[in-house]
């Protein structure tokens, strides 16, 4: 029968293979692989400095990467701590890649040792790959075959025996990093224009008034990358223009953008766009802040830009959930 004759699920007295299996894994994961929550498998070194080095709980998808095993994953979890002992160095200094590696020898003839214990595994471990180049950042560059997922690279000096943290690279990667992008937009509701220039910097001004909202930041976001518009300024006074604007989320800022606007003796329009890419701290996590636009002028100009009926003001913000050591 060219199908695998019993699908996920079967009722009564049917065996569901684990290829099924673990194509379930595979679909359940989006095809993705990595750690499953943002502080799981980190590797650190152990409160006293010593030539092991410790992974935390935590859970990851690893694609079978077996030859034949398409649409399949493994799920693993590690409940409690996993330490690992690391070598120590001669006269060279040397890389060793960290990994969570499956090792099935019953997967498409795979070599891997048999289990002492075929019903309890172990079939996953932490593993070192030692000796690997500098800029290694993915066990595909040195291992491409390897069922496995990368954690750390451990760059260590010559003549060392013991794993400091500095000696410890983060390079985990999420399965599935939660997003969610927020939206707001004014437009044309000032019917009496509302000027940016006098407020002189380091001081700040909402601008324009009334884009302020009320944001609630995901509990699971650890950035954000915030774009402000501010749309077809009007610069009417015969003066010069320079000044700064900027995006606020609550107490963090993101990094500002210049405005220069020389006056040529009639009416003009300008568009400015700017933000960036802001780390949200663990406490501001699952809070609603007020994120406001926010202008000024520069000491020494007195020329104004104003938002009337015909500008606009438009924040964009997507959160992001990155691999965090927060809750170590």
């Amino acid at each position: 029968m060219p199908w695998d004759s019993v699908p996920w699920f079967t009722e009564g007295k049917a065996e569901h293979s684990s290829e099924v299996a673990r194509l379930l894994a595979y679909a359940a994961f989006a095809g993705a692989e990595g750690i499953i929550g943002n502080a799981d498998l980190t590797v650190r070194a152990l409160p006293a400095p010593a030539s092991k080095i410790r992974v935390t709980t935590g859970a990851a998808a690893i694609l079978n990467r077996a030859q034949g095993a398409a649409y399949q994953a493994y799920a693993a979890r590690l409940p409690s701590l996993d330490e690992l002992d690391i070598a120590a160095t001669g006269a060279s200094a040397r890389s060793d890649l960290i990994i969570a590696r499956i090792e099935n020898p019953y997967s498409y003839g795979e070599t891997w040792p048999q289990p002492s214990d075929p019903a309890n595994g172990p079939y996953v471990f932490t593993r070192a790959i030692s000796n690997v180049p500098k800029t290694t950042t993915r066990v595909k560059q040195v291992r491409p075959n390897d069922s496995a997922i990368t954690l750390a690279r451990i760059d260590i000096p010559a003549n060392t025996s013991t794993i400091t943290q500095a000696m410890i690279k983060d390079l985990r990667e999420m399965a599935n990093p939660r997003r969610r992008r927020v939206v707001r937009a004014l437009r044309g509701t000032w019917t009496t224009p509302d000027a940016v220039g006098d407020v002189k910097y380091p001081s700040w001004e909402e601008f324009p008034q009334g884009a302020r909202w009320d944001i609630e930041i995901p509990e699971w976001a650890t950035s954000a990358t915030m774009m402000g518009t501010w749309a077809q300024l009007d610069q009417r006074n015969a003066l010069d223009s320079y000044g700064r604007l900027t995006i606020r989320l609550g107490s963090i800022q993101a990094p500002e953008v210049r405005f220069h606007c020389d006056f040529t003796g009639s009416h003009q329009r300008h568009t400015f766009v700017g933000g960036g890419t802001v780390a949200i701290p663990a406490a501001m996590r699952g809070t609603v802040v007020d994120a406001v636009l926010a202008g000024c002028g520069e000491s020494g100009y007195t020329g104004l830009l104003e938002a009337d009926g015909g500008a606009a003001a438009f924040l964009d913000i997507e959160f992001v959930e990155d691999p965090t050591e927060d809750a170590i």
